[in-house]
This record gives structure tokens, C-alpha cells and sequence, in this order.
């Protein structure tokens, strides 16, 4: 237990918090938990493994306490808030959040959130940050890896097929037209070969659905493309 992680909560919502506290405790992790801003900014002064922060605690919010932290602490920072998440947010300010979940979150989805951030971080210490969790997957573009978050199993793909799964889980939902798929992964100059395509997205598939992620995520648009749906 001394060398485990600790895990700083601040939510100024008693019950939820001690939720957290149990989970993240039964894990074998160490909970630090406040339930104010100006506190939750300055109690890890040992250092925290990860901090995870509800956006709306008073005193201070959650985007501030981030800021503040970021200038003591290199830890991977998760919000947790419905407003932040969903959608786009161009007014909200960059505060250098590793990754956000919804306020109506599951403990299986945080815990295998919090799993994927601190292992990434034990990967490379001095990652940046920049890694997509998206449809059970943790994308790392930096490293160029990709995990099944609830199980930390790794998915080996080829650089293609990595390129493809990048590209598609870089805006979920949106279709990608074969044409610029072939483009952005091949090269500008390159001639699509839709046969070609369709081979390399089916070994995607097949590999994520082998590894225990859903390999139906990654779904074909008839007539046009292929688009992330996991979210």
C-alpha cells in the first residue's frame, strides 16, 4: 500500500465522493479527498498520482483547481462534468485536462478511465497528456499504441492500420470519405485502391473484436466511407 497511487477527489458531493474514496480504495489506491476548491488546490503536497476533479465545487472550480495544479503537479487530471463533456465547448477555456467523464458515470467507466491514464503514465513519464478514450480503446497518437481500457490488453497493429484508427477516432461520429482516408493515410499523391482500404478496416476490426474491444465501432457508410462510433 505505500507505493500505491494516490488518488486526489475533491467533490463537494459527500455521498459521491465517498464513493469514490471505497472504489478507488478497494483497488488499492490512497484517497485524498476534499470537498471544497481551495482545498482540493492545495492538499496533495506529497504529490498525487491522479487528480480527479468535479467542475462545479465551490470556493473554486474544477478548470482553476486544474490550472493551479498543473503548475505543482505533472499527475494526469480527470473532470468530471456533464457541461465540459458533451459536445463542442469553443468558449471554455484550455486548462490541460487529461480526459473528462459525464457526472452520470458508471464506477467501471471511471475506474477503467483512471486505469488507462495511470498506466499510460507509467509508460512515459513525461507523456503529454494526448491520449483518446473512445469506444473502450485508449489511443495514444504520441506512442502510437492502443489499449482495451477495461483489461490493459493491447491491440498490435500495423502503421496503416493504426493511421486508419487514428484518423477515424480523431472526430467520433464524423464520415470519412474513402478518398480522403487513402489521402491522409497513404499520402496526398497516392491512388485509392478501395479494395486495398476495405481489407486493411477489416483487419481492424478483427483485431480490436480478438483483443475484447468492439470492433463494430468502427463502422462502414455505404456508398461513401467509414466513421469511429465510439464514444
Amino acid at each position: 500500500m505505500v507505493d500505491a497511487p494516490r488518488i486526489l477527489i475533491v467533490d463537494d458531493g459527500r455521498a459521491i465522493a465517498a464513493t469514490l474514496d471505497e472504489l478507488f480504495r478497494t483497488e488499492g489506491y490512497r484517497a485524498l479527498v476534499a470537498y471544497d476548491g481551495p482545498s482540493g488546490s492545495e492538499l496533495p503536497e506529497g504529490g498525487a498520482g491522479l487528480a480527479l476533479l468535479d467542475v462545479s465545487v465551490p470556493g473554486m472550480d474544477g478548470l482553476e483547481i486544474c490550472r493551479r495544479l498543473r503548475d505543482r503537479l505533472g499527475c494526469p487530471v480527470v473532470l468530471l462534468t456533464v457541461r465540459v463533456c458533451e459536445g463542442d465547448q469553443p468558449g471554455r477555456p484550455a486548462v490541460g485536462e487529461d480526459d473528462c467523464v459525464a457526472e452520470l458515470f458508471s464506477p467501471e467507466l471511471l475506474g477503467s478511465r483512471v486505469r488507462a491514464q495511470l498506466a499510460r503514465r507509467r509508460r512515459d513519464p513525461d507523456a503529454s497528456g494526448d491520449v483518446r478514450l473512445t469506444g473502450g480503446l485508449a489511443v495514444d497518437c504520441e506512442a502510437r499504441t492502443v489499449e482495451v481500457v477495461s483489461t490493459g490488453t493491447r491491440v498490435d497493429l500495423t502503421r496503416i492500420e493504426f493511421d486508419i484508427l487514428a484518423l477515424l477516432t480523431e472526430s467520433p461520429g464524423r464520415v470519412f470519405d474513402r478518398n480522403l482516408i487513402y489521402q491522409r493515410v497513404w499520402g496526398r499523391n497516392a491512388i485509392g485502391d478501395p479494395s486495398v482500404e476495405r481489407e486493411h478496416v477489416r483487419r481492424v476490426r478483427a483485431k480490436l473484436s480478438a483483443a475484447g474491444a468492439d470492433g463494430g465501432c468502427l463502422e462502414t457508410v455505404w456508398g461513401v466511407g467509414y466513421r469511429w462510433a465510439g464514444r
